[in-house]
């Protein structure tokens, strides 16, 4: 990683094989370097989640049986992933965004102490 480029920091989650097929995963891998070199990604790749707050997205990517999608926010100095999951539904399931939210708000707290 270059010094550029912002780290990826996990706080649920992992991109694997399986259950993700390698093609998928590496199809992650490249959508994320992307967003670390600042790149910036749109719909159909990208989708703006205010649901969940501000620089909140939602990364999208299909795998041959399933779409998958990458909660995550960019930050200024990183990009924080906040969850991994197969969508089996139109919407984003509740249960996923109040999770998503709670690392959000435990992350940011966790952050603030450490700037004290």
């Amino acid at each position: 990683m270059s010094p550029e480029e912002k780290p990826l920091v996990w706080l649920r989650g992992e991109i694997k094989t399986p259950p993700l097929s390698s093609k998928a995963r590496i199809e992650a891998g490249y959508l994320l370097r992307q967003l670390q070199a600042g790149v910036r990604l749109s719909l159909p790749h990208l989708r703006p989640m205010p649901a969940l707050g501000a620089r909140c997205h939602e990364l999208r990517f299909v795998d041959v049986r399933a779409s998958w999608r990458i909660m995550l926010r960019i930050d200024a100095d990183a990009i924080i992933i906040l969850d991994v999951f197969r969508k089996t539904t139109s919407q984003t399931p509740h249960h996923v965004l109040e999770a998503c939210r709670d690392r959000l708000n435990r992350y940011d707290a966790l952050m603030k102490g450490r700037l004290r």
